[in-house]
């Protein structure tokens, strides 16, 4: 099951739901906070998230990958909070038998979850703040 953190993300938990015997490949994605965006010097991020609807709606994303791939493993994690500069914002594993499937349903996963879950993103600047869409 997905979850949603407001503190550091722990990989390792995650990495270690997906694995099992017949998978050949455990793949991640590990988004983080950078410092720059659209010509903005970023300084953190300010997530947001409804809860209850966040949580059920990552865990539909991970059940529409199992549909899509049968064999894969995935996992979901997301913090909310304020984060500096280069703290992990997503953390996705995915295991799977070969890396192809692994590979496609990691990038569906991101996808959707800018797509569909609601979590907001304030990113902070030296001088001020914007909301920003489809983070």
């Amino acid at each position: 099951m997905a979850h949603i953190t407001d503190t550091p993300i722990d990989t390792r938990p995650a990495v270690d739901a997906v694995r099992a015997p017949a998978a050949g490949a455990v793949l991640t994605f590990c988004g983080v906070v950078r410092d720059h965006h659209a010509g903005q010097t970023v300084t953190g991020i300010d997530y947001h998230a409804y809860r209850p609807m966040a949580v059920r709606e990552l865990d539909r994303i991970e059940a529409a990958a199992r549909d899509r791939w049968p064999d894969i493993g995935i996992h979901i994690v997301h913090r909310i909070g304020q984060l500096e500069i280069g703290d992990a914002s997503v953390f996705i594993a995915v295991s799977s038998p070969h890396r192809e499937e692994g590979f496609a349903a990691l990038r569906f996963a991101i996808e959707q979850i800018k797509r569909s879950v609601p979590i907001w993103k304030k990113e902070l600047y030296p001088d001020g703040h914007a909301w920003i869409e489809g983070s």
